[in-house]
């Protein structure tokens, strides 16, 4: 993984891309939705714009009366007129942040004081040989603005995020997929195995990968080597055997569409140092989730432990999380949710048994942007209340509050970093933070939101030379 570097070439007055995405905004009418759905009720329905660009499906412009928006013409083109599953899509993700850090890390390790903006930009081309066979490429640009300290989460310049050939055929009993290239995979609410679409860089895997889906059973399996990013020259990421990703995956629907999912994975890293352990490291994997709805209650519940080796040491760590809600029949459909988090830390630093949890590859969104919260010892409690006083508008306010598993270990920041002065001293009470996040869908291709906290601390992170904490995030995302 590349090292922080400093920011000086990459000050501009104004991202380039900018002015595409703006261009792209104005040529696509915000009707554009209403009017695809306007036709008879045979008509098939345009796919929605998602993050993961490779899920969408546009073989439904085979229709005609779909083809609703400029520029439909390059969202598929025919390859073969007898084969309506035989098509080109092209498309195009932008996203622009502004983001203003009171105090990244706490403050801590002479941090200051930041404010900038990060950019994304992605290009893709989806080809459709047959009903069977497709490749997908996807490149991407990641630019911070006056940024501080760029680290590799921060900045890309110019690589290839996806490059994968894909196999899918339905047989009599079940359906099969494979994928070999470079691809991203992303588990549930993404706690532990994310395609880390929080940060700027996008987390991808060069992988082989199979899916098996029969009934309510699905059979999911991988060996992957984590890429690496870099931003030396254009198209320098790359992985290796240093770094290595595997799992087996079963998922089944019970009690109606709710799901139990479990898997196993083998997580192999070269080097890895934690506070008290460092060396190679060998850790085996365990998850189990449970998660659906039931009328006006949702539920997402998920444990995982991990034994292994780092270095010398054995690895032995757990980590649960839940999230819950209940959504009142009211005006601006009310969501009155609960989360709980916790995971291990090192109880008994140099005794060779490393306690820490490893959060793996973790999603920038699920605690909050601002980078204050890490999944490693870690007890966490956060109600909340989400509001939707519009139909494309969301509003949700909440209230974390955070301790330690244990005080031996360091208080952590994501990804997983420790507080430097805050191990094996200290209450376990970290702090409390408030959150205020309102997103907002202008149409089908664009989306805002605007995401605040602040952090209050305690005395351990105060004691270490930390400050209480502010952010702001605001951004713009684009999707053709």
């Amino acid at each position: 993984m590349r090292g922080r570097i400093e920011a000086g070439a990459a000050r501009t007055v104004l991202p380039f891309g900018a002015a595409l995405a703006f261009a792209l905004a104005l040529s696509l009418p915000a009707q554009a939705a209403d009017e695809a759905t306007s036709g008879t009720a045979a008509a098939p329905t345009r796919p929605a714009i998602q993050s993961n660009r490779w899920a969408e499906d546009w073989s439904v412009l085979a229709d005609p009366r779909l083809r609703t928006e400029p520029f439909d013409s390059l969202k598929y083109i025919p390859l073969w007129a007898s084969d309506p599953k035989s098509y080109v899509s092209l498309g195009a993700t932008f996203r622009q942040r502004f983001e203003s850090n009171d105090a990244a890390g706490f403050g801590t390790a002479g941090a200051r004081s930041d404010s900038y903006f990060i950019q994304r930009l992605e290009v893709h081309a989806d080809v459709h040989f047959d009903e069977n066979w497709r490749a997908f490429v996807q490149l991407e640009d990641d630019r911070a603005f006056d940024k501080i300290v760029v680290t590799s989460a921060d900045q890309d310049r110019a690589d290839l995020r996806l490059a994968f050939l894909e196999y899918t055929r339905t047989f009599a009993d079940g359906t099969l997929k494979a994928r070999v290239g470079r691809q991203d995979f992303l588990f549930d609410l993404q706690r532990f195995v994310s395609s880390r679409d929080g940060p700027n860089v996008r987390q991808s895997f060069d992988a082989i990968w199979a899916d098996w889906e029969t009934g309510a059973w699905r059979f999911i399996g991988f060996v992957s080597r984590p890429v690496q990013y870099f931003d030396v020259r254009p198209f320098d990421d790359r992985s290796d055997d240093r770094f290595r990703f595997s799992t087996v995956r079963i998922e089944r629907k019970v009690l109606g569409d709710n799901e139990l999912s479990g898997y196993y994975s083998l997580y192999e890293r070269a080097d890895a140092k934690y506070l008290s352990a460092f060396g190679d490291e060998r850790r085996h994997v365990f998850d189990i989730r449970f998660a659906g709805k039931a009328e006006q209650i949702d539920w997402d519940l998920e444990a995982m432990g991990q034994l292994g080796q780092v270095g010398a040491s054995t690895a032995r760590a757990w980590a649960v999380g839940a999230r819950a809600g209940y959504t009142l029949n009211a005006a601006w459909q009310p969501r009155l949710g609960l989360q709980f988090d916790a995971a291990s830390g090192d109880n008994r630093p140099g005794d060779g048994v490393l306690g820490t949890f490893n959060p793996l590859f973790p999603n920038g969104y699920y605690f909050t942007l601002a980078g204050y919260t890490g999944y490693a010892n870690l007890v966490h409690l956060k109600p909340s209340l989400t509001i939707s006083p519009a139909p494309r508008l969301k509003v949700m306010a909440a209230a974390g509050f955070q301790w330690r598993a244990t005080t031996a270990d360091a208080i952590y920041v994501q990804p997983s970093n420790p507080i430097a002065g805050t191990a094996g001293t200290g209450t376990p009470w970290t702090g409390a933070y408030g959150q205020l996040r309102i997103d907002y869908a202008f149409d089908a291709h664009l989306t805002g939101a605007i995401e605040a906290v602040h952090f209050e601390v305690g005395d351990t992170i105060r004691n270490a030379g930390g400050r209480s904490s502010d952010y702001l995030g605001a951004q713009l995302l684009y999707g053709w």
